[in-house]
């Protein structure tokens, strides 16, 4: 099955790297006219980008109205700043709410009002998989990531009646420049992937793949739910490479 775009207007917030850019990707491959919003400008075909800060609900809503209405709006702007519960600042606190649960908040109201006038609209939100767990030192960026499931459901409820679909995507460790240092550090990286199903870390485009299903027609009748990419990390509670015959090798877990 082919998932097309074509002559769609689509919005990509954090779409300079990582899983926005990998999503802004696919989506122009898939025929959209795609706007990348983020603090950093970048410079690629077929992609229009602007330079914004996201939480500026002014400045947003004026390269909103410069765009035009949107179709699909991928709301993935987030950071991560980790410190323990004693050491987050009331600063880092309020930077990783502000960027990460409320600017999120004031694009999806800001994006859904058009929507609702058109009577369409598909919104996907980037949750986490520490929007359900309690990652150590992490205590800001769990916080916001599970207020972004508050709003996932409450808009789910409330835009539906105007054909407006809004769903999350929940990554678990993907291999991205702000994971890197992670992923060269076999000793850390090793037991972190024995716990996955899978055995190894993800790929940002297989979570663009799982963003673009959610915000097509194929998802027609999905809304108010959330998707795991996480390879199985969610479904294990315990653990899973520890309890077989094989190696790490080549940052994965291989059966022997």
């Amino acid at each position: 099955m082919e998932i097309r775009f074509d002559q769609m207007n689509v919005l990509v917030t954090g779409g300079a790297g990582g899983i926005g850019l990998a999503t802004a990707r696919l989506l122009r491959d898939s025929g959209a006219k795609v706007w990348v919003l983020d603090q950093q400008q970048i410079s690629e075909q077929g992609l229009n980008s602007v330079v914004l800060d996201l939480v500026d609900q002014t400045g947003f809503a004026n390269t909103l109205a410069a765009i035009g209405p949107i179709d699909v709006a991928i709301l993935n702007a987030g950071i991560c700043r980790p410190a323990s519960i004693h050491q987050t600042s009331h600063a880092n606190w309020q930077a990783t709410i502000d960027i990460n649960l409320t600017a999120v908040f004031f694009h999806l109201q800001a994006i859904s009002s058009v929507m609702k006038q058109r009577r369409s609209g598909a919104i996907v939100i980037t949750a986490s998989t520490n929007s359900f767990d309690g990652e150590a030192d992490l205590i800001a960026y769990n916080a916001s990531k599970a207020g972004l499931l508050g709003i996932v459901h409450t808009a789910a409820n409330e835009l539906g009646p105007y054909g407006i679909r809004i769903n999350a995507v929940c990554p678990g460790l993907i291999e991205t420049s702000l994971t890197a240092a992670a992923f060269a550090d076999e000793t850390q990286i090793k037991p972190y992937l024995a716990a996955l199903p899978l055995g190894r870390g993800g790929q940002a485009v297989e979570v663009a793949q799982a963003i673009l299903f959610l915000a097509s027609g194929a998802a027609s009748y999905v809304t108010g739910s959330t998707l795991f990419v996480d390879g199985g990390q969610m479904a294990a509670k315990f653990g899973t490479w520890s309890q077989l015959d094989a190696n790490f090798e080549d940052g994965k877990w291989k059966l022997n």
